[in-house]
């Protein structure tokens, strides 16, 4: 991709394929390992040398922002996730959003509450309004522990979760676990693209 590629026009199938190439060589692991969940698995995806990278960030930044716009036409309020894996995520989908006409401000969801000052669990509510619909953002989906944790605490603070966005759904009950918490899980690759070999 051109380093001077900024427009705004999008080719869906071609970033996306370039975005799989990028994490499966980046971020994409085979072998023996243990998930945060305690899981074993015989893959293992590290996405913050995509998320870090600035090609994995404008891409992921671009796709996601075209995923929301075609599942939200009438517009979403903010984007962010539990940190630290949604961190980088949300700054670009925001960023590519703004460059849309687009204003998604982004948050961060902290794991504990702040230890001083505000004590409080979501940064960047300044530019929150009471009640807004966000998105909740994921590097990595497994079975949806992180992501509803997130989820808890938005609407604790008073705001709404309309869906969870995810780079990589592992395939492992993530869309299960947000059904029930009513909020529809969507994603930008799955673990199913990444294993297979591609064109």
């Amino acid at each position: 991709m051109s380093k001077a590629d900024f427009s705004t026009s999008i080719d869906i199938a071609t970033e996306t394929e370039r975005l799989r190439t990028l994490i499966r060589e980046r971020s994409y692991r085979e072998g023996d390992f243990t998930l945060a969940s305690g899981k074993k698995s015989k893959f293992y995806i590290d996405m913050k040398a995509t998320t870090l990278a600035p090609e994995g960030a404008f891409l992921i930044g671009r796709l996601a922002c075209a995923l929301i716009r075609l599942k939200f036409p009438n517009g979403v309020d903010a984007v962010g996730g539990l940190t630290m894996g949604a961190d980088p995520i949300a700054t670009s989908v925001s960023l590519a959003a703004y460059a849309q006409g687009e204003n998604w401000p982004a948050f961060i969801v902290r794991k504990e509450a702040k230890g001083h000052g505000t004590g409080r669990y979501v940064e960047g509510r300044e530019n929150l309004k009471p009640g807004a619909k966000v998105i909740v953002l994921e590097d990595v989906v497994t079975t949806g522990g992180s992501s509803l944790k997130a989820i808890e605490r938005l609407r604790a603070e008073g705001y709404e979760p309309v869906a969870v966005l995810t780079v990589v759904d592992r395939e492992e009950g993530g869309a299960a676990c947000f059904s029930g918490a009513g909020v529809p899980l969507y994603s930008l690759l799955t673990i199913s693209d990444l294993r297979s070999s591609g064109s």
